[in-house]
């Protein structure tokens, strides 16, 4: 990782799909309405940044570190979170578009997912212990071996999980939820 350090910064409205990103360590900068489709973002240290109105659809995450981070309003498909550096990752999303994304074997624990959508994501073997699932679409999402204990499901839909993969202590979900927690039983909630 290259030594430069950017402090403070707003970055709005650069396109870094053919430019990258500068190498480096980014501390309480905001981007907001840039571009980052299909870029490298591999090595770099974001801590306490927010990310407004981005596109980081495809982005190299590779070894990435994410602490104390903000995605607002992003778009985020096919995004390979696993891939990140798992020292002191923290991330919060609200109002994000996550489709396709992966976050395997990831610790998430307290993460906050708001008014986001989930669709066909891979929580496969992830810490969501307490994490806050707040008007989530989850259609197709896979949880296998996931640990939910705690974790807030009530306005969160479309989900399918199986109690008998994963670990599910004081998970609370909402009455209209519980048929995705009985559709591997094959039976008919009316």
């Amino acid at each position: 990782m290259s030594d430069s350090y950017y402090y403070d910064l707003t970055i709005k409205q650069s396109d870094h799909r053919e430019a990258a990103i500068a190498k480096g360590s980014y501390e309480a900068c905001v981007f907001e309405s840039c571009n980052f489709e299909s870029s490298d973002l591999a090595h770099i240290k974001f801590t306490d940044c927010e990310f407004i109105d981005c596109n980081l659809t495809l982005a190299n995450i590779s070894d990435t570190i994410f602490q104390d981070i903000t995605f607002h309003g992003c778009k985020m498909l096919g995004l390979h979170f696993e891939h990140c550096n798992s020292f002191g990752f923290s991330v919060e999303f609200k109002k994000c578009i996550l489709n396709d994304s992966t976050f395997y074997q990831r610790s998430l624990q307290k993460t906050i997912f708001d008014s986001c959508e989930l669709k066909h994501i891979d929580f496969g073997e992830a810490d969501l212990t307490e994490a806050r699932f707040h008007d989530c679409d989850l259609t197709g999402a896979l949880f296998e071996n996931t640990h939910l204990n705690g974790a807030n499901l009530q306005t969160a839909y479309n989900f399918i999980i199986n109690p008998e993969n994963n670990s599910l202590n004081k998970t609370v979900f909402a009455k209209e939820g519980l048929g995705g927690l009985l559709s591997h039983l094959n039976i008919v909630i009316k």
